[in-house]
């Protein structure tokens, strides 16, 4: 009896929450080593259609790093990456494509729908969503970086992504975009994810990351911080606890909340069930980051 009064404490603490968020969007980026743990996966994309039967609106935006990098090795091509980000020529866009674009999009629908959602692949033989433009980046004597077939977003098909919402469908976005001549680019999969949750005026923006979040010594999981105004994150960047490979997602947060975003969350994962835990309890399990309290 008292497993199932605990079991019933849990809906009623998600109930203020489930509500609080019904209707709204919540824009969710699947990468990393995340990807190549079916377990983690397999949980992750559960709580995605929990999410949707609730009355949010689940965005997917993925990336696909290992499985381009397990393809690329199949046919002797070695990975090569500038300023964090793959060099793509046109042997390696032709990877992308078929790799990120076509089978990992496709799968990812196809598994949400196994677990009983509704879900659409938005790619370039389907639908595509994401348009935009070659990236320019300079490097430290301000020369143009050669990055290959590299872009960033500059324009979302908001319209089709909150129809296919509204009509309880998840959309599955691969971090690919098309230029107005037609030219298919790579983007970064944070990146492409900042620009949808963006456009889409979302509620939450959540970055599924090998870590719990932010913490205030990188090497310690307990010193987890579990929310952060735009100022403390500031301040944890001059102050060094956020360092590394952490700084580029976390100013992607920022901008992402300049940017009309209520909240950008960074949790694990691995954790199963994080995406719930997250969302639908009051602490939490990773980071949320919200703009300066006034």
């Amino acid at each position: 009896m008292q497993e199932a009064i605990q079991k019933a404490d849990v809906l009623i603490e998600a109930l203020q929450w489930i509500r609080e968020f019904r209707g709204k969007v919540t824009v969710i980026k699947l990468g990393g080593s995340v990807m190549e743990d079916p377990r983690a996966m397999g949980h992750l994309l559960l709580d995605v259609v929990f999410m949707e039967t609730v009355g949010m609106k689940p965005v997917i935006v993925h990336g696909g790093g290992a499985a381009i990098n397990r393809a690329m090795a199949e046919v002797g091509f070695q990975p090569r990456f500038v300023q964090g980000r793959r060099y793509t020529d046109a042997a390696t866009l032709e990877i992308v494509e078929r790799v990120l674009g076509y089978e990992v999009n496709e799968r990812l629908a196809r598994q949400i729908e196994e677990l009983g959602g509704v879900a659409q692949s938005l790619n370039f033989r389907t639908t595509n969503v994401l348009f935009g433009k070659r990236i320019l980046l300079l490097d430290e004597e301000m020369k143009p970086v050669d990055l290959g077939y590299v872009g960033q977003v500059t324009d979302v098909a908001r319209d089709k992504i909150e129809q296919l919402c509204n009509d309880g469908v998840v959309p599955v976005i691969p971090s690919m975009c098309i230029t107005a001549e037609g030219e298919k680019l790579n983007v970064n999969a944070d990146t492409a994810a900042t620009a949808v949750a963006q456009a889409l005026g979302a509620e939450k923006l959540v970055f599924l990351s090998d870590v719990n979040g932010v913490r205030r010594d990188k090497d310690d999981p307990d010193s987890l911080v579990h929310s952060l105004t735009t100022e403390q994150v500031h301040e944890l960047i001059d102050s060094g606890a956020i360092s590394t490979g952490m700084i580029p997602k976390v100013q992607a947060c920022l901008e992402t909340i300049e940017r009309g975003v209520h909240k950008v969350h960074i949790i694990d994962g691995r954790l199963r069930h994080s995406l719930l835990l997250e969302i639908y309890t009051s602490s939490g399990v990773g980071t949320e980051i919200v703009r300066q309290r006034k």
